[in-house]
């Protein structure tokens, strides 16, 4: 207890505290006041013009105060609130619930208000003739949430009222039922719980409808349940699960739970030690797009992945192996493009890999490397190019390969900086692909060749396709790095193709005997400025393939990012057309608290936006709240157009609502 002045009455047990009164309480609280009278241990006693700070930055102040033995502090014309550093013009605090009478039981926890009025900026805006909620000191309870309410063209419009319910420190459950005026009740139900290694979910969808939608969800009946887990094994291996399950491809996007185009359901296990890593998984594909068939979406069971990497040298250089396997299969087999797909495929891909890193006396940086792979595949009705199926097929493979990397380094310092410039030669001689017309493409299909792919062994992304044949890659990277932080990063580079067959189609850019020029520049000069442009462009310069160039930059209040993207068409790598499109966000902070944010994309191919929004933001110590109207324009054919204007709410130790609406 500190004032100005303490009158201890020693017999009585008593404490008259005057002027700047401050009394800290062991939890950490500090309750201030212009006088106190304390007694029975300070259990009981009276103040006036009293002011709460607590432990998490709440502010409780009253006219007058009479804490009672038990715990329980009678507060007369209170006012709480959580801000701290927000207030108005008028000093007031940005939001502040004001009562008649709060009554705080520190055993129970709990907060009781008699007429509570919430303000905002000083102007009442909510009352209630009584409410309870949970102290500061509470993280979790059973107890109403605040709602939040939406609207959409299935469902009409939507008041959803969440109920938490603590069914113990580890678990919980809570009831987020929409109530809807086309559609009636939505139950969507969650369930949490923490274990000793881990923790898991289970979410449960579902609406009778009132009327029947347009198909394909003309049912009655609709509904989906997600779950997710992950868990820890040991310190080495760690299991999990993530997966969704719907009635139909559309309830999860109409009803405004989930905008995914593609479900992906999981089951993995996953081991990672030193120098080894383990992965394996069963995957299954669920399409939620009205574009796809579901009939020729694979499910994986079971797609594993390892790699080891040996702490012996062998023969001076470092000695790895790695696996890459699955098994495959889906109802229907299809083709797109030049790409086919079976109906079952099984693959076993095995790689012992070599390299050796020597640096000579002159300062090139030599790496050596080799590698044997061997491939085992089981395939049954992949398309054979002619309207016809494959049968059952058995197909084998040995691909050797074996390589050189140099890389010559020169440094140079100045009194700006420092500059490397390092001239990169690769020669790469392996065996010619082979039977690739008898295998499906499952996980090589987009390829993109560009600077950051120029000096990889494979240029393929995935190993149901094999970068076969001799071939040359040749680069120069340049590097300035300025003492003020800011630094220059640049590469251009080309790849030859000299003897053996060529794995690459047209339009990849790697197809014919010299490829295309591939090369990128990155320069930040400052902080707040950074600009990247990367192209690839035929190597006559005639024409280019891909390019795209973005900057970003914060200039004082402001801040934004600008980007151009321009890619050719390449039916090799399913993008059967060519896509150019302009993209940019932007915000402006005008006070410190308050700022307008927006931004879009537009195709310049289609003359069409693709997307667009803006916003206004607030957001400080004690409140934020986001009012966002948004736009999409899909490309694909019958796709409408997604229009919605959304608010959310969020005041500190109070909850968070909001609204959302499809325009």
């Amino acid at each position: 207890l500190i004032a100005t002045k303490v009158v201890y009455d020693q017999d009585g047990d008593s404490f008259k505290a005057n002027g700047s009164v401050e009394l800290r309480e062991p939890n950490g609280n500090i309750l201030q006041a212009e006088t106190a009278d304390l007694h029975n241990k300070f259990k009981e006693g009276f103040a006036r013009h009293l002011r709460a700070l607590l432990t998490n930055d709440v502010t409780i102040t009253a006219e007058y105060a009479k804490r009672q033995e038990g715990g329980i502090t009678i507060y007369e014309h209170a006012s709480y609130t959580a801000c701290k550093d927000c207030s108005t013009d008028g000093g007031a605090p940005l939001w502040e619930i004001t009562t008649t009478k709060t009554v705080h039981d520190e055993k129970a926890k709990n907060l009781y208000h008699t007429n509570p009025t919430l303000k905002i900026g000083g102007v009442p805006v909510a009352w209630l003739p009584y409410a309870s909620m949970p102290d500061p000191t509470v993280t979790r309870r059973t107890g109403f949430l605040l709602p939040s309410f939406s609207s959409g063209n299935t469902y009409g419009y939507g008041v959803i009222t969440p109920f938490f319910l603590e069914l113990g420190p580890s678990a919980d459950l809570t009831f987020r039922p929409m109530w809807t005026t086309k559609q009636g009740p939505v139950a969507d139900v969650e369930f949490r719980q923490r274990l000793g290694s881990g923790s898991y979910k289970v979410r449960g969808y579902g609406v009778y409808q009132l009327t029947e939608a347009p198909p394909p969800g003309d049912t009655k009946w609709r509904g989906a349940v997600t779950s997710a887990g992950a868990f820890e094994l040991n310190d080495t291996w760690d299991w999990g699960w993530d997966g969704t399950l719907t009635s139909d491809k559309t309830f999860l996007d109409k009803y405004d739970f989930d905008d995914r185009e593609l479900a992906t359901s999981k089951v993995y296990l996953t081991g990672m030690d030193d120098r080894s890593y383990f992965s394996a998984q069963a995957l299954h594909f669920r399409t939620l797009s009205l574009e796809q068939d579901q009939s020729t979406m694979p499910t994986a069971l079971p797609y594993i992945n390892s790699e080891h990497t040996f702490d012996q040298a062998v023969l001076g250089g470092e000695l790895s192996f790695d696996l890459s396997a699955y098994s495959l299969s889906r109802d229907d087999p299809y083709s797109f493009s030049t790409i086919n797909h079976g109906t079952d495929q099984t693959r076993a891909v095995t790689n012992v890999n070599w390299q050796k890193q020597m640096t000579t006396g002159a300062g090139q940086v030599v790496t050596p490397f080799a590698t044997m792979r061997s491939d085992l595949y089981i395939t049954n009705n992949v398309p054979d190019g002619g309207g016809g199926f494959q049968d059952e097929e058995v197909t084998g493979r040995m691909l050797p390969s074996a390589g050189v990397d140099v890389r010559w380094p020169f440094i140079a310092s100045s009194d700006y900086g420092q500059s490397i410039l390092t001239p990169v030669f690769q020669a790469i001689a392996a065996t010619n692909e082979t039977d690739e017309d008898e295998i499906g493409n499952e996980d090589a299909i987009s390829l993109n060749f560009d600077n950051s792919s120029l000096f990889l062994h494979d240029r393929f992304t995935g190993q149901d396709r094999y970068e076969g044949g001799s071939r040359a890659n040749i680069g120069l990277l340049y590097s300035f790095l300025a003492d003020n932080g800011g630094f220059v990063r640049t590469s251009l580079g080309e790849s030859f193709h000299i003897a053996g067959e060529n794995s690459f189609d047209l339009g990849s850019g790697l197809d014919g005997s010299k490829s295309d020029l591939v090369g990128a520049i990155v320069f930040q000069p400052w902080d707040n400025l950074g600009l990247s442009y990367q192209a690839r462009v035929e190597e006559d310069l005639s024409s280019i393939n891909v390019q795209e160039a973005f900057a970003n930059f914060t200039l004082d209040r402001f801040s934004g990012s600008l980007g151009y993207i321009y890619l050719n068409s390449e039916p090799s790598a399913g993008r059967d057309e060519t896509i150019e499109q302009v993209e940019s966000d932007a915000s402006f902070r005008f006070t410190e608290a308050w700022s307008l944010f927006g931004g879009f994309k537009y195709d310049l191919a289609d003359d069409a936006f693709r997307s667009k929004s803006v916003g206004i933001a607030f957001d400080c110590d004690c409140m934020s709240a986001k009012l966002t109207y948004s736009e999409t324009n899909p490309k694909d054919v019958g796709e409408e157009n997604d229009r919605a204007l959304r608010l959310s709410v969020e005041l500190r130790t109070i909850g968070r609502t909001g609204f959302s609406a499809g325009l």
